[in-house]
């Protein structure tokens, strides 16, 4: 288990006491997550509600990157960005 947990209800971080989620629990989240994006992002989704309910004076912008937009960079795949499929008939 990570020391670098949230400390609710002000998203610091346990560990290193920056920002939730921090540099060092982003990248054990995109080795943990690497094989499902989607389900980091839902799971991150969860702590941004939390978040949003805690951190009110917050702007939702500001809220969103910090929990989901560093999810988008291109060292994840992106499935839905993925070569379209192929027909499986075959070409005359």
């Amino acid at each position: 288990m990570t020391v670098h947990g949230p400390v609710m209800p002000i998203w610091s971080c346990g560990g290193c006491g920056l920002p939730w989620p921090c540099t060092t629990r982003k990248r054990e989240l995109r080795a943990e997550y690497a094989d499902a994006p989607v389900s980091l992002a839902l799971y991150l989704g969860s702590y941004l509600v939390q978040a949003t309910e805690d951190m009110q004076w917050t702007p939702a912008g500001v809220l969103h990157r910090r929990f989901l937009g560093w999810t988008r960079d291109a060292e994840l795949p992106n499935p839905a960005v993925q070569q379209p499929c192929q027909s499986a008939r075959a070409k005359p």
